[in-house]
């Protein structure tokens, strides 16, 4: 199975009369090398089945059929349908399109046994709310490999003390171990993103904190008012937040910034054991 075979994606855009959607984040990819290394990021994906959000016209789609995978194309934009369904004869039934949108999407059910990895260009708007619901998700989920802007990119794997290390870094790495594999330029895309974007590779734990609803509460506390002193910021969790931080072994007067992931499990443990 060749992508090279098919029509040109530029070429299948002028022929449909399609652009992309501002308000639903499109940024086409329409270069076969750069979606090929995506999947190729994503290890072997033969036979493996495969969930992707927002294929638009189907540049990272034709590269995850021609590594062998069984996809699952979640697309929102009902426009995009009659690109997407004559790659399912080309790829002999191996690509399955679903209309709908993947914030709402029960995907467990749209799988068959086992388990699929996520591998998407994510849809800009969309990203961050589709991470934290797929860190939530139950075993269906395998690795991630996904792309976002750089700068969220960059959030998700930024370590503390760095201007980037925020509540979503301690969300994403509670679960899982996440790496920026590498960035696309805005001119790969049509039309081109006004910032670069970059391909974060996540990889579950061997320890996954299992109560990140837990946590998302405490982070959104903590990094709510980040500048201030953690016994001041989470004070709209709770009023004797000091006597919360003494608890979880924490220094009153540090910053949410400069807290690790451990020292975050152990405030979420604290603030779990007050309320049981």
């Amino acid at each position: 199975m060749n992508a090279d075979e098919l029509p040109t994606l530029r070429d299948e855009l002028q022929t449909h009369g399609l652009w992309a959607n501002k308000g639903l984040g499109q940024h086409f990819l329409l270069d076969l090398n750069i979606t090929r290394r995506i999947a190729k990021t994503a290890g072997d994906l033969g036979g493996k089945q495969v969930i992707e959000v927002g294929p638009g016209p189907g540049g990272l789609t034709r590269a995850l059929l021609e590594a062998g995978a069984h996809v699952i194309a979640i697309e929102k934009d009902a426009r995009f349908l009659p690109l997407l369904e004559p790659l399912v004869k080309w790829s002999d039934g191996q690509l399955r399109i679903v209309h709908g949108d993947a914030l709402e999407a029960d995907e467990a059910a749209l799988l068959q046994a086992g388990r699929a990895a996520v591998i998407s260009n994510l849809p800009y708007n969309v990203g961050t709310p589709l991470l934290v619901k797929w860190l939530k998700a139950g075993p269906w989920r395998g690795d991630m490999t996904l792309m976002f802007q750089k700068e969220v990119a960059q959030r998700i794997v930024a370590k503390p003390g760095s201007d980037a290390y925020g509540r979503l870094a301690v969300l994403a790495q509670a679960r899982c171990q996440a790496r920026l594999e590498f960035t696309v330029p805005a001119r790969a895309f049509t039309p081109p993103p006004k910032i670069a974007s970059a391909i974060v590779t996540l990889k579950d734990r061997a320890d996954p904190y299992p109560h990140l609803d837990t946590l998302e509460r405490v982070t959104a506390a903590a990094f709510g008012q980040r500048r201030k002193m953690l016994r001041s910021a989470l004070r709209s969790l709770t009023p004797d937040a000091e006597a919360l931080l003494n608890e979880a072994g924490l220094e009153p007067t540090a910053r949410a910034e400069e807290i690790d992931q451990a020292g975050f499990r152990k405030l979420a443990d604290a603030w779990r054991a007050r309320a049981a």
